[in-house]
């Protein structure tokens, strides 16, 4: 695995060399942007606004536009200006129960690796961790963005949890069609209740694979295979929207249970 950042944890007095690695592979399979007539590669340039003319990396730099047009220009060293002290620290600041954190605020896992001078400084915080229950609350810096995070002990291993900021979230109550004054009858949620009693289980995510990326994998292998194009398939038939009904939602429950008997 290649480090994607390195610098330290903060954990009061203390001061843990580190470095992390993102904690998931991406599923997401390679396509190519290509002229459909002659399957030309497309390839995507950086050009001025301006002039039209291509832009080489380095001479691009950041900028804040003003309200007048002009930007202002930001370099490395600004940015590092900002707060130096924060910019290579993963600083704890609070600890808390995990279960405290409405799963909504979860966003992106890192795995934790110290230094080979900090692996017992490192053993401590992990069992620190462990013996609280708790999890380390912590702010980071990463890319000019300042993140929110958690530390915790997942087996040998310390992760860090990125979790969003809570103005980052938006309010369901924009969601104006969500419903507040329905009605439903006691056989109806009896029955849903019934549902979610057969299809529960305990999680685990070994039992569950990315069928989506297999489908257009062998669909991928089959189109090289004919070497032409194919006749897309016919589209599925699409079930009647569900008019709301009372027998109509009573219907659709029973007809649910049947196939999970069956």
């Amino acid at each position: 695995m290649k480090a994607i950042w390195k610098g330290s944890i903060s954990f009061g007095l203390v001061n843990i060399p580190i470095k992390l690695y993102s904690g998931t592979n991406s599923h997401n399979i390679n396509l190519d942007m290509i002229r459909q007539k002659d399957k030309c590669a497309i390839q995507y340039v950086r050009v001025c606004k301006k002039d039209g003319q291509e832009v080489p990396w380095d001479e691009i730099a950041k900028g804040y536009r003003k309200e007048n047009g002009d930007y202002v220009v930001l370099d490395k060293d600004d940015f590092a200006k900002i707060s130096p002290e924060k910019t290579q620290t993963i600083d704890i600041f609070e600890f808390i129960k995990e279960d405290e954190i409405p799963s909504k605020y979860l966003e992106k896992p890192y795995i934790v690796e110290p230094s080979k001078d900090a692996k017992k400084v490192y053993a401590l915080l992990r069992e620190a961790l462990k013996k609280s229950e708790k999890v380390g609350l912590c702010k980071f810096v990463m890319r000019t963005t300042q993140h929110l995070g958690i530390l915790k002990v997942e087996d040998d291993a310390i992760l860090l949890i990125q979790i969003r900021f809570n103005d980052e979230l938006r309010d369901p109550e924009e969601a104006t069609l969500i419903p507040t004054d329905i009605k439903i009858s006691k056989k109806e949620l009896d029955m849903a209740l019934t549902i979610i009693d057969q299809l529960t289980d305990s999680f685990d995510p070994s039992k569950y694979k990315d069928t989506y990326k297999e489908e257009l994998i062998k669909m991928i292998k089959k189109k090289s295979a004919a070497k032409g194009a194919e006749k897309p398939a016919a589209p599925a038939r699409k079930r009647k929207a569900s008019t709301g009904a009372k027998d109509d939602l009573l219907e659709q429950l029973k007809a649910s249970l049947a196939a999970i008997k069956n």
